[in-house]
């Protein structure tokens, strides 16, 4: 025999207050998704092991009232799952912090680099979601998925490096590597990894630019263990990078092959440069061209 809740008993009270709290969350919840928006953005979809995942979370307020946002640590939150559905194992939490208000009509864009505060190291389909909670409201609102790609590379060429600690000390030895990947499967990309010698640990994986399939880029270390890497990224261009042992893009060059091959040589003192080519200016080395009016008046 089933008993029957009746008006009055203990129980009943209960459940009438389990619903109307139900029922409260879900209307909250109804309004803010409605009335706040989440969406989350990425400047690319495909990422090698270890590379930034640079997100950009845009909140759209209309509300009809201002917002005040980034009081608590857990404002904004982040989830992240693979293609089968298992959730990635967070490292730490992603730091949003800091105050703004959010006038009615308006936008906010929060953005942050999701790389070290997931595992996301496997090769595989992933998806971000974004969770805004807005105290003020007892709700939360939750983002679109937004998924993503993690590809391997493919090995060009690697060198192990010293890297001084200090006088009278064993330098800590590094690697690095050049990987090529098919990028939206129809660019090459030239990626660079700094890692430890046995490739266990990571330090930065950086993305150096476009290259055509045919080209075999050129790389040097120099004596203070910065590498030198010059590659073919279009029909005519030769793309150059100077890059820092902690992996660092310090210089960025582009050259022309209108006369000649560009190419990297070494010189008595163990200076890398690169000879051959037309190299092309930067925009601040351009002459300044003052408009007509700035001009000073023609002598008579």
């Amino acid at each position: 025999m089933i008993a029957t809740p009746v008006r009055g008993s203990n129980l009943y009270g209960t459940h009438m207050k389990t619903f109307l709290v139900a029922v409260i969350a879900a209307l909250a919840l109804g309004r803010a998704s409605a009335q706040v928006t989440v969406e989350v953005t990425l400047d690319q979809e495909q990422f090698l092991p270890s590379e930034s995942v640079p997100v950009a979370v845009k909140i759209t307020n209309r509300s009809g009232q201002s917002l005040h946002l980034g009081t608590e640590l857990d404002w904004l939150t982040f989830s992240v799952e693979s293609a089968d559905s298992s959730v990635v194992i967070k490292n730490s939490e992603v730091p949003v912090l800091g105050e703004f208000d959010l006038e009615s009509s308006q936008q906010a864009i929060k953005r942050v680099d999701l790389q070290s505060h997931f595992a996301m190291n496997k090769q595989g389909r992933y998806k971000i979601v974004a969770t805004l909670r807005i105290k003020a409201w007892a709700a939360s609102v939750a983002s679109p998925p937004k998924a993503f790609d993690v590809i391997n590379g493919a090995n060009l060429w690697a060198q192990d490096f010293g890297v001084p600690t200090g006088t009278n000390t064993a330098p800590e030895v590094r690697k690095y590597t050049l990987e090529q990947a098919n990028y939206l499967r129809s660019q090459l990309r030239l990626y660079l990894q700094v890692s430890d010698a046995a490739q266990s640990r990571v330090y930065r994986v950086e993305a150096l630019g476009p290259m055509v399939s045919f080209s075999q880029p050129e790389a040097q270390v120099d004596r203070v263990s910065q590498l030198h890497v010059l590659w073919q990224a279009g029909a005519q261009m030769f793309a150059y990078c100077l890059i820092s042992p902690n992996g660092t893009v310090l210089q960025r060059e582009s050259y022309d092959n209108f006369t000649s091959r560009p190419r990297l040589t070494v010189n008595e003192g163990g200076d890398v440069l690169v000879v051959g080519g037309t190299r092309r200016m930067h925009p601040a080395e351009l002459p300044m061209v003052k408009s007509p009016i700035e001009l000073p008046a023609p002598r008579r």
